[in-house]
Order: C-alpha cells, then sequence, then structure tokens
C-alpha cells in the first residue's frame, strides 16, 4: 500500500506544470488532515508551491525567471471551478479585460454566486462578492464586461474614445445576447448601449 504522499505525488505528475491543486483534489486518499500533511510535506520537499491557504501550485519554472505564478485571474477560474461557481470581474479589472485601461490590478474583486470572502495571493488579493440573480442572469461574458466596466467608469466620466471601444465591442457580440442583456443592466447604461 502506498503512502498517501506518494499517491498524491503520483497524480500531481499526471499533471502539466502550472496546475493549481486543492486539498479536496486528493481527498480519496485519506482524510482530509492527512491529506493536509502530505501536502505540507510536498510544499517541504519543494514539490508544491502555497500560493494560500488550502491552495498550491504545481510550479512551472524558467530558466531565468525562476516559478511562473499563475495571475490572479487563474487563481480565481480555479477556485470557481472546484466550487462549481460563476464568477464576474468587476471595476478595473473589468476595464483591463476590455483594453478599455492598461492597469493591472494587485487586487482583483468578483461577483459570485459562490460564497463570499477574501483571499490573500501573494502581495495581491481576490475578493468574491455575492453577485444579484439580475446580474448573473446576463448570457454573454463580454456583455457582464461592458456593463462592469462602465459601472466602474461612471456615467459623467464617458468619452467619445471609450464609446467608439464599446461600439467595436459589441460588434462581437451576438445580437440575441445583445438584446437580453441590455434588459438587465442599469438604465444609464442601457441607454448608451443602445445608441452606440
Amino acid at each position: 500500500m502506498q503512502s498517501i504522499e506518494k499517491q498524491i505525488l503520483k497524480s500531481i505528475y499526471n499533471h502539466k506544470r502550472g496546475k493549481i491543486f486543492f486539498p479536496d483534489n486528493f481527498y480519496k486518499y485519506g482524510s482530509s488532515t492527512a491529506v493536509r500533511q502530505a501536502l505540507s510535506r510536498l510544499e517541504d520537499k519543494e514539490v508544491l508551491q502555497r500560493l494560500a491557504r488550502g491552495i498550491y501550485l504545481f510550479p512551472k519554472k524558467h530558466k531565468v525567471l525562476g516559478i511562473l505564478y499563475p495571475t490572479l485571474e487563474e487563481v480565481a477560474i480555479a477556485i470557481a471551478k472546484r466550487d462549481k461557481a460563476r464568477i464576474i470581474p468587476t471595476g478595473i479589472y473589468a476595464l483591463n479585460k476590455l483594453g478599455l485601461s492598461t492597469q493591472v490590478p494587485m487586487n482583483v474583486v468578483y461577483l459570485t454566486d459562490g460564497s463570499p470572502r477574501k483571499i490573500m495571493v501573494g502581495k495581491g488579493s481576490i475578493k468574491f462578492k455575492r453577485a444579484s440573480a439580475k446580474l448573473l442572469s446576463v448570457r454573454n461574458e463580454k456583455m457582464i464586461l461592458i456593463i462592469q466596466a462602465l459601472k466602474q467608469i461612471k456615467k459623467d466620466n464617458i468619452t467619445k474614445d471609450i464609446l467608439q471601444r464599446i461600439a467595436e465591442l459589441l460588434i462581437t457580440v451576438p445580437k440575441e445576447d445583445t438584446k437580453h442583456d441590455i434588459k438587465l443592466a442599469p438604465t444609464w447604461i442601457r441607454d448608451i448601449l443602445q445608441t452606440v
């Protein structure tokens, strides 16, 4: 009978480097305490890198740069996948994803239908806030980002350039989705989306 640590190690090596793991990934090998202890030992042996409490990385190493860490978005997506939750980027992060800002935030905020919480990852943080059912019924991911980005910019700060970028983005959204999702946006955003 292989030790829990050996079984976990074997399972980890079946994946590509750069994969994010949680203790839940290994529950079939033993009790949660035994799994956590094994993961801690694998961290000591530098097989795994601990990103945050209960979040581990099977590190990808670069000759010059050293360990290549995942982005906060990659960590958030892995958490959402594990929790079978949906997440929606907000604020500066939504602007960045749409190319409306070059600023890469150190602290990202997502709206979710999962549990609200804050996770510290390295020097940054990921915050999950409870999303409204209305927002979660938006069909198109790009539409969600556009709505969130406009909320961040605020009505009085919207320029011609921003409107032009929004118009370019809307072209790529299927008509039915636009029609459906526009109804779920705040009134002032709805007005903008209907006129661009």
